[in-house]
């Protein structure tokens, strides 16, 4: 059961580090998230990129791993508005120049399942006895 977690652990790390990657790629997608009225939206998008990776990696070590599972949990959470704001306004997902109302809808129900996997997958794992 604990080679299951680990690997549950390294493959959500690594898939948020990748979609930190995306956040340089297609930045200008990821901007068209946030509403007219945010300032500094390239700079946000970026923060956030950095923000991803550096989350990723400290959910790698054990010192570190809980409060990183909270901490990519709370930010999962702040970066919820931008899923609904693109959902309501039929903005496409940031690498497509279009994207099927139904899927940016579905992809708000992703947040929770990503939040549920990262805070089991990173908490400590009670030894056996």
């Amino acid at each position: 059961m604990l080679f299951l977690k680990r690997l549950a652990l390294y493959v959500f790390a690594a898939a948020f580090f990748f979609a930190g990657v995306t956040h340089f790629i297609y930045d200008h997608g990821f901007a068209a998230m946030l509403p007219g009225w945010v300032p500094f939206k390239l700079e946000i998008v970026y923060i956030s990129g950095i923000v991803e990776w550096l989350l990723a990696l400290l959910l790698i070590f054990p010192q570190t791993r809980k409060a990183a599972g909270v901490m990519t949990a709370v930010f999962l959470l702040l970066v919820l508005p931008a899923n609904f704001y693109a959902a309501i306004y039929n903005v496409p997902a940031p690498w497509s120049e279009e994207t099927n109302q139904t899927a940016l809808w579905i992809r708000i129900l992703f947040q929770p399942i990503l939040i549920w996997w990262v805070l089991v997958a990173s908490r400590e794992s009670k030894p056996v006895k």
